[in-house]
């Protein structure tokens, strides 16, 4: 079996919850060595269900350490003398008393990477940062939902996940680079990234964002949710080609370009309204779909599973989704999730 891209590299998660072990979740399953350095009453994570440690801890080896005592730090110096990088993901005045800093641990080894995931980063100050307080701080909140009800949430931890996501790409850039060294990730700042061209739209042309019914985009029309003789479908409409191949199946003439459609927006959502309510919205997809058209019917989580057998996996007892990142020749192997401290090193 060919090994994983990651083989051989040898990381340490002092992490809990969601974003920190879901950073370091994504790098074992491509091939990495992933040690969990848990506090004796473990990841805050097994308190809410083993389903959940499980998705977001599979194929990690566990080690219960108190950091907060001579012994604790002792070995979390032998742990760090051998790994090619660290993740944490605390306040910023517990990751420096705790000794998790590259600043800290570089006298036990000069090139270990260093990865702190904090709400503000790590002068940013300890004030709450969970994945709902950050949507809301940063404008994400504030642009879901409908124009005429509250903001909205959405049904996943988006904060929580993206963060994950860039603390792995800025682990291992760092790793690439051959320096040891500290990385900062912050959870508000990730989000303000992922506002990219709302932000750009606001900060160079004065556009500020706004809600618009159905979650429709601010300049494709039309691209939103629609309503149909049964179920939403999703439609995106982001070029000239792609209307009039629509407009052509719905029977809807005029609106040829996007300028057009922008402009006589209410317009052309009414048309296409109209003409989607002839049809179901899984009737539309199939219509669609083969014509190149971007549309999907809006289905349900359990439906969607269904429908993608293939992303499930089996990791000790549980079935969970696999790694995203498919790489030719490369099978990963998932391994269950660890019991608390089932690590054991010599010492011990």
């Amino acid at each position: 079996m060919t090994p994983g891209p990651l083989a051989g590299l040898r990381i340490l998660e002092v992490g809990h919850i969601l974003a920190g072990p879901f950073a370091t979740m994504l790098l074992a399953d491509l091939g990495a060595e992933v040690t969990k350095v848990e506090p004796p009453g473990g990841d805050l994570s097994r308190q809410v269900g083993d389903a959940y440690f499980a998705s977001i801890n599979r194929g990690k080896r566990s080690i219960c350490l108190d950091l907060g005592t001579d012994q604790g730090q002792e070995r979390l110096g032998e742990l760090a003398a051998d790994a090619h990088a660290l993740l944490v993901n605390l306040k910023p005045s517990v990751i420096r008393r705790l000794g998790l800093t590259y600043d800290s641990l570089r006298r036990h080894n000069e090139r270990i990477v260093c990865v702190a995931v904090t709400g503000y980063g790590l002068d940013g100050g300890d004030d709450p940062a969970f994945d709902y307080v950050i949507q809301a701080a940063t404008g994400v909140a504030a642009l879901t939902g409908d124009p005429d009800g509250p903001p909205t949430l959405p049904g996943y931890s988006s904060v929580d996940n993206s963060a994950a996501l860039t603390a792995a790409l800025g682990l291992l850039a760092q790793i690439v680079s051959g320096r040891g060294g500290q990385v900062d990730v912050a959870l508000r700042d990730v989000m303000l990234s992922q506002l990219n061209y709302r932000a750009s739209a606001y900060l160079n042309d004065g556009v500020e964002p706004r809600r618009l019914p159905f979650g429709a985009h601010s300049y494709y029309v039309p691209a939103q949710l629609f309503p149909t003789a049964a179920g939403h479908l999703a439609l995106f409409i982001t070029h000239d080609g792609f209307w009039k191949t629509f407009a052509a199946e719905a029977g809807i003439a005029g609106f040829p370009t996007m300028a057009e459609r922008a402009e006589r927006r209410d317009e052309v959502l009414d048309a296409v309204t109209r003409a989607l309510s002839t049809d179901t919205a899984k009737g539309w997809e199939a219509r669609l779909r083969p014509l190149g058209i971007p549309a999907a019917a809006v289905r349900t989580l359990p439906e969607a599973l269904e429908a993608t057998p293939e992303v499930v996996v089996r990791a000790g007892d549980y079935r969970l989704i696999g790694s995203p990142v498919r790489i030719a020749g490369y099978e990963p192997v998932y391994g269950p999730p660890p019991a608390l401290g089932s690590l054991v090193v010599d010492g011990d």
